[in-house]
């Protein structure tokens, strides 16, 4: 029996929705934990891509640049929220959402402003060839794309899941009063979530330079697809966020082959009203 080229579709549908995995954990871990919505995700991203694209300019292997501007990101995420979200938080609930926007915002801009709205991709990339198995035909870097993305994600699982840091921000979640009570530094914890949040986007945004091309409105773009798959899995679930980011990345490449590239989010649309309708929390999400 000739499935035709289902197979092939569902391994990158798979893959794609890895690498939105490791981008909505950030953003969900970040929500569950603090209550905030940062609209800025998405450029945390961009900037990610960018500083990718200058390791590799000066030498530094792609794949080992993952990690070094992973650590980066992350104490850029904690210093932003010393200096600015720490702030908003103080204020009315609308202050973080204009915040965070006036951030994506000014970042976007200075992108701009520095490095143009040019295309910018990895010079010299050393995963150039394709791997056959079977029917399936898959290229180097969009599989170590993937698998990368499959590692860090179960990483910042684990690191939630079984050490004393990730057990605090699980507490802190829960119940922030009861964890103050408890002794738990909230602010310290809230920093930690936020570094963590932008340290999975900053890999995220490494791994993509394997296949994209970095410019200066292309977080905007990832951004979006992140909100549907948080809200589709479960604001605050880092299991409902991979739940969710492998149906969206499965729904939008059988939508875009079978129906178009032009209309391939509109399955995925569809899909997460579909759920919103049934399970208003998400599939994995708390009432």
């Amino acid at each position: 029996m000739d499935v035709g080229p289902l197979p092939q579709l569902v391994v990158s549908g798979i893959l794609t929705g890895l690498l939105f995995a490791l981008i909505s954990v950030g953003l969900t871990l970040i929500f569950g934990v603090m209550d905030v919505v940062n609209f800025a995700h998405g450029e945390f991203l961009m900037l990610a891509m960018y500083a990718t694209f200058g390791a590799t300019l000066i030498g530094i292997n792609p794949i080992l640049a993952v990690p070094v501007v992973a650590i980066v990101m992350f104490f850029l995420g904690a210093v932003v929220y010393r200096v600015l979200i720490r702030r908003l938080l103080a204020g009315p609930p609308s202050a973080v959402v204009f915040g965070t926007f006036g951030l994506l915002v000014f970042l976007q801009g200075a992108a701009q402003y520095l490095f143009t709205s040019d295309y910018r991709s990895i010079p010299n990339l050393p995963f150039q060839g394709t791997l056959h198995f079977g029917a399936v035909n898959l290229g180097e870097a969009q599989l170590v794309a993937g698998l990368g993305a499959l590692l860090m994600t179960a990483l910042v699982f684990a690191f939630v899941e079984y050490t004393e840091p990730g057990r605090a921000l699980r507490a802190l979640s829960e119940d922030r009063v009861a964890a103050q009570l408890m002794g738990i530094d909230v602010q310290g914890m809230n920093a930690l979530a936020f570094g963590l949040g932008i340290a999975c986007v900053g890999a995220a945004g490494a791994l993509l330079m394997l296949t994209y091309q970095a410019y200066p409105r292309i977080g905007t773009e990832f951004a979006l697809t992140a909100f549907v798959v948080v809200a589709l899995g479960g604001f605050g679930s880092v299991q409902g966020a991979l739940v969710g980011a492998l149906l969206v990345g499965l729904v939008e490449v059988l939508g875009g082959f079978y129906i178009s590239p032009a209309l391939k989010m509109i399955p995925v649309y569809l899909l997460y009203l579909l759920v919103v309708l049934v399970r208003p929390q998400g599939l994995l999400g708390r009432r």
